[in-house]
């Protein structure tokens, strides 16, 4: 098994995306990120992570990090990958904040990281993710959609702020003032509210891969949901 680590996005693109490719929507975070590293490789601050495992002359797997953010593991077509993969990101990273991908391949990625490092580990959060292959105009339902303003900011902020003490809690801290900065200065990506008489929700999109986009966060005020 080698691993390759790679400097910047268009290199580890270049060895992985076939493999990436392959299966799009389960690897829509690692491509949409790495789509916006490709423009601006220091945008969450720090110098991005990428590896990849390779056996026989092909992708196996394959990992990314933009600090302080969590590992993101691929698809795992081997699991004797995982071992080097590990140790690979140790000899950068002394700590892991979390570890994202698919379940089973996660599960063990953390026992190896474990047994290495000394960091104990948990399940925090079970997620999904869902393809939408047809856009349909909603009918009936009260209000429209509109891209978020200035006006909205100190709105939009708090809601942020409440989205991710709701649905993350345990997710490294982020200031919400910079994620809406990236995503205003980010041509693929945008904020919109729905309104009906006033504000009632939010929603993002951002991420873009060769054939799609990332829909999220999504959030509406406890108070106002299910009308």
């Amino acid at each position: 098994m080698d691993v390759r680590r790679h400097a910047d996005a268009e290199s580890f693109l270049a060895d992985a995306g076939e493999f990436l490719m392959a299966r799009e929507a389960e690897h829509n975070l690692i491509l949409g990120i790495t789509s916006r590293l490709r423009v601006d490789p220091r945008i969450y601050g720090e110098d991005p992570y990428f590896a990849v495992a390779r056996k026989g002359g092909g992708v196996v797997a394959a990992t990314m990090r933009t600090p302080p953010h969590n590992l993101i593991l691929s698809e795992v077509d081997d699991q004797a990958a995982l071992e080097p993969l590990a140790a690979d990101a140790n000899g950068v990273f002394e700590g892991l904040t979390g570890v994202v991908g698919p379940k089973v391949a996660v599960a063990r990625l953390a026992e190896i990281w474990a047994a290495r490092s000394g960091q104990s580990t948990h399940l925090v959060l079970r997620q999904r993710s869902y393809c939408a292959e047809q856009a349909l105009e909603p009918e009936g339902i009260a209000g429209a959609m509109r891209p978020v303003e200035e006006r909205d900011r100190e709105l939009v902020l708090g809601w942020m702020d409440a989205f991710v003490a709701e649905a993350l809690p345990e997710a490294p801290p982020e200031d919400s003032s910079r994620w809406l900065e990236r995503r205003a200065a980010d041509p693929d990506s945008g904020t919109v509210i729905w309104e009906d008489g006033e504000p009632v929700s939010m929603g993002g999109y951002g991420g873009l891969t060769p054939n799609g986009i990332r829909v999220g966060p999504i959030y509406t005020p406890p108070e106002l949901r299910r009308r």
